[in-house]
């Protein structure tokens, strides 16, 4: 299952502490998988990766317009975060996830796997995207079978994405551009890239004027999420409940923590059978989850 909540507009601070919360939490198993949706204030992130140089402004000019600076431990360069745009941050167990084949699936997968939902998602508004290779995250305008020929202004990027895995276990995510002001992204060069722009949802759909608010887009972005990872999502109306579903996994009652204990060892599988859930062989990708320095993928 995957649940997820809609905050709404929350400091860059805070959502680090949430995370780092509901992480240790995810790791002790006593939470779902859960998908946080929301938008900050003006900030700009630098990934692990980043280059200092792809800021392009002063400390000053930033103060100036209101924008805080943030050093990360997610994949990825340089990018900026603000109102208008959806963030969304997965708490989420690689190991609880499978592709279409019911194999297990690693970072690259799931990075990927984010891709395809945010494209799917503008798809729901009637905007093309796509992907292109070598650079992650999600594109518009990019040629089709029936413009190859022609000469069209370079793809622009709606969807950026980074993420750090720990103990198998996903932060930081996608931010996604709906009606977001895109002159913030001339203090940067966005993920280090130069020779593309950046776009936004309200710039490539028909009619502006007709795309529904944030949280509602929040809403079709967590049933893509849902689709795509291929596991049933529920919406949660507050951390509280979060915090209450972890409290509740946290205390067993005493007659299921009886039966746990009388409980005799399992017995070892008979040859030919599933053994998808207990696996006798770790798979490289899980095995790399577990590296202990944590290193975060390069998005």
């Amino acid at each position: 299952m995957i649940q997820y909540l809609y905050l709404g507009r929350v400091a860059y601070e805070e959502a680090l502490r949430l995370q780092e919360e509901l992480v240790a939490l995810r790791i002790d198993d006593r939470i779902d998988n859960t998908l946080l949706l929301l938008e900050h204030p003006p900030v700009l992130t630098l990934g692990r990766n980043a280059n200092r140089a792809n800021i392009l402004a002063s400390d000053a000019l930033l103060a100036s317009r209101g924008v805080t600076l943030h050093e990360i431990n997610r994949g990825g360069d340089v990018t900026f975060h603000g109102p208008g745009q959806l963030v969304g941050y997965p708490i989420f167990d690689l190991r609880s996830l499978t592709n279409s084949n019911g194999s297990r699936i690693g970072p690259v997968d799931f990075v990927r796997q984010m891709e395809e939902a945010l494209i799917r998602l503008c798809g729901v508004y009637g905007v093309r995207a796509g992907r292109i290779a070598g650079l992650t995250g999600v594109w518009c305008g990019l040629p089709s079978s029936e413009s190859s020929s022609q000469t069209l202004p370079p793809a622009g990027k709606i969807g950026a994405i980074g993420i750090h895995v720990a103990r198998g276990v996903t932060s930081h995510g996608f931010a996604f551009n709906i009606a977001t002001d895109l002159d913030f992204f001339r203090l940067i060069n966005p993920c280090g890239i130069t020779d593309h722009p950046v776009t936004s949802l309200d710039r490539e759909v028909a009619n502006a004027a007709e795309l529904p608010d944030l949280e509602a887009i929040a809403h079709q972005a967590a049933r893509q999420f849902g689709q795509v990872f291929i596991q049933q999502i529920l919406a949660i109306e507050s951390l509280a409940d979060v915090r209450v579903q972890a409290a509740q996994a946290s205390t067993p009652s005493k007659a299921g923590s009886a039966a746990s204990q009388k409980s005799p060892p399992e017995a070892p599988l008979p040859q030919g059978a599933n053994a998808q859930d207990t696996p006798l062989q770790i798979p490289r990708e899980v095995e790399r989850l577990h590296d202990p320095h944590e290193r975060p993928i390069r998005t």
